[in-house]
């Protein structure tokens, strides 16, 4: 098998670079550079400290904990990198509490720039929030904040920078709440596993080539080179691609655009070690051992599996979930999973295999019983394409859907809407879209499913699929689907085509029903808007920017249904409160969520307890996107009229 890490490296050169004589030769220069430097030899005159070395604190323990939050040059992948660490590491040192205990952490910035920390998943005051411009001003050059809070759950989630783009930089840790009681997981060792990807480019610049050019970073796009490539991988004829691909460019779309920024610019990275540098955990023969797995990058979703062995998921987002054994699952940006594998009684090597959402690279590290021996790394699969599905034209008479001749109407609608304010259309609402949708099979058409007038809304055989066009949000957003359906038991774009099981949201039950599962009674519909080709994201067609505050009313229950309305997956999340996710079954049942990944085209529904007085955040956990407006601030208030509670009253 050729070196696996080969075309990785050679991606850090910047392609388009080369359409510049001076350009080509600094980078060309660049190369040399790094070709004549042996993989794992010297690469410095002194050495650097190396990325993915961290500690463990505990900010419940008697005086709590110091974190110092600094600009340091870390050796990643063996490269020099300007990062943003946390007490000299990346990623930061991994936190411990418990429930029921005050934690205390003094965050010292040492740094020439304001910062802040975000305690992602975990119920607190929205002053302790740890979010610059909505619960506090942030941490000024050269200060100390003092974070003090009550810890009210357990389970596993994780911190980092709500600053610009600080989380890029590697500023980014995990967090591990014991409970207060007994833990219901058993196993005999546990392991922090943190996801990241890092660019050794400013991500400024990343940032700026993704709204100069679409695609800046996609190099996976179908060309006439690799017409046989697609026929075989999808087993059509050459004019059932051709047409495909023309339906494609009439929408203005590329089905290859499953992410923004790839290994062109990324390096993939386990615990803060590259896949040539294999971070590794040693077990013992028969052991349980219990994975708390993190996805702490800024654009990158993961395919994740263990090569050789199943997994029990035992956890998501921090909330325990009933025992569900998989081979693969798929790890949204924000997202945690703990898993429970058990170690063969004859021991062995297994790889850790986090591939990319779109197949350009990977991270991975080995669980082994023998340090000396390493597991072979997986083939990396085809890179998947996305569908007419992925842009709700469900094709055949048979879903009541259109064919690929009803695509003229899905280009940019900023060429017919262009200049008039929709910002309060909804497309068509779950409850009254339920009404008057018999032509389509699957969509709910029972009275109960329509809104609730002053009583409960209906808590199952909620509506599959809604017809949802035309969109009218402005230039804000580029028309995708003709209709949003729930994706519940879809693994996702690429997955689930290879016999192997993938865990899907479906199959999530929390083990215990929270305390307040009372029915919503009020509903919101929400669309996942973007234009791709001005790189805009939003809610509603509008950035953060030109939107008003989400006004929640304090002690309701909450219904927020999300359309997508983009090509992309997006991890939406919710600050300072959960989501109880619907999954179709027993409401009791419904597992929580402190982030949930909305597929394209996909309706997707969440209920919400609005228990926590203040101002939130509510966002895309995509860096960019959110960066870009797909952001919205969350106002708790008494009536609808109504500021802010402030957190003291």
């Amino acid at each position: 098998m050729s070196d696996p890490f080969t075309a990785q490296r050679r991606r850090l050169m910047d392609r388009r670079a080369f359409l510049s004589t001076s350009a080509a030769a600094a980078l060309s220069s660049c190369s040399v550079l790094k070709s004549s430097l042996k993989p794992g030899g010297p690469r410095f005159s002194q050495p650097l400290p190396r990325a993915g070395v961290f500690s463990k604190l505990d900010a419940t323990a008697p005086g709590g904990i110091d974190l110092y939050i600094e600009r340091r040059t870390l050796a990643i992948d063996g490269y020099p990198g300007g990062a943003v660490c946390i007490n000299g590491s990346v990623p930061g040192p991994v936190i411990h509490m418990r429930e029921g205990k005050e934690a205390l952490i003094r965050v010292h910035n040492r740094m020439s720039e304001s910062t802040s920390i975000h305690w992602h998943g975990l119920l607190l005051p929205y002053d302790m929030d740890g979010v610059p411009g909505i619960s506090f001003p942030g941490i000024a050059a050269g200060q100390t904040f003092t974070y003090r809070y009550d810890v009210r759950q357990n389970g596993t989630y994780w911190y980092h920078s709500h600053t610009g783009v600080q989380e890029q930089l590697g500023h980014y840790g995990q967090l591990i709440i014991e409970p207060a009681g007994s833990d219901p997981v058993e196993y005999d060792r546990e392991f922090s596993v943190v996801l990241s990807d890092w660019t050794f480019e400013d991500p400024h610049k990343v940032l700026h080539k993704l709204k100069t050019m679409e695609g800046y970073y996609n190099f996976q796009r179908p060309t006439l080179e690799n017409y046989d490539d697609q026929m075989r991988a999808t087993r059509k004829s050459f004019g059932e691609v051709l047409a495909e691909r023309w339906g494609w460019r009439k929408m203005r779309m590329d089905p290859t655009d499953l992410a923004d920024v790839t290994s062109e610019t990324y390096t993939y990275l386990m615990n803060g070690q590259s896949p040539y540098e294999n971070w590794t955990a040693l077990v013992e023969p028969g052991e349980r051992v219990r994975l708390r797995i993190v996805n702490a990058s800024a654009m990158t979703y993961y395919d994740f599996r263990i090569a050789g062995l199943p997994m029990t998921v035992v956890q998501a987002d921090g909330q325990n979930v009933k025992p569900t054994e998989t081979d693969e699952l798929r790890i949204a940006v924000a997202e945690t999973f703990d898993v429970i594998v058990t170690v063969p009684s004859e021991g062995g090597a297994f790889t850790l295999f986090a591939e990319t959402m779109d197949r350009s690279g990977y991270t991975r590290g080995t669980l082994t019983t023998d340090r000396a021996v390493q597991a072979e790394v997986p083939e990396r699969r085809e890179r998947p394409m996305l569908t007419m599905m992925d842009m709700g034209m469900v094709m055949g008479a048979e879903h009541g859907g259109a064919s690929m001749d009803g695509m003229d109407g899905m280009a940019d609608s900023s060429a017919s809407t262009k200049g008039d304010d929709h910002s309060s259309h909804t497309g068509a609402s779950v409850a009254a879209g339920a009404a008057g949708m018999d032509s389509m099979p699957g969509m709910s058409t029972d009275p109960a499913s329509t809104t609730a007038r002053g009583g409960a809304l209906p808590t199952q055989g909620l509506p599959d699929r809604i017809v949802h066009g035309p969109d009218h949000h402005g230039p804000g957003s580029i028309t995708m689907a003709q209709s949003a359906y729930r994706q519940l038991d879809d693994p996702g774009s690429g997955l689930g085509g290879d016999g192997w099981r993938v865990l899907t949201y479906g199959q999530l039950r929390c083990l215990e029903t929270p305390r307040d599962r009372r029915a919503p009674t009020r509903e919101v519909d929400l669309h996942l808007t973007g234009n791709m080709r001005r790189y805009i994201w939003g809610f509603d067609g509008k950035k953060w920017s030109e939107s008003e505050m989400f006004r929640f009313v304090y002690s309701e229950r909450l219904r927020i249904n999300m359309f997508n309305d983009t090509m992309m997956t997006h991890p939406i999340h919710l600050h300072g409160m959960w989501m109880d996710l619907y999954t179709g079954g027993d409401y009791a049942d419904n597992p929580r969520k402190h982030t949930v990944s909305v597929q394209p085209s996909e309706l997707l529904t969440v209920d919400i307890t609005v228990d926590a007085p203040g101002q939130w955040a509510f966002h895309c956990h995509l860096l960019y996107h959110m960066d870009m407006g797909m952001f919205r601030t969350i106002a708790v208030v008494r009536s609808l009229e109504g500021g802010p509670i402030h957190v003291a009253s």
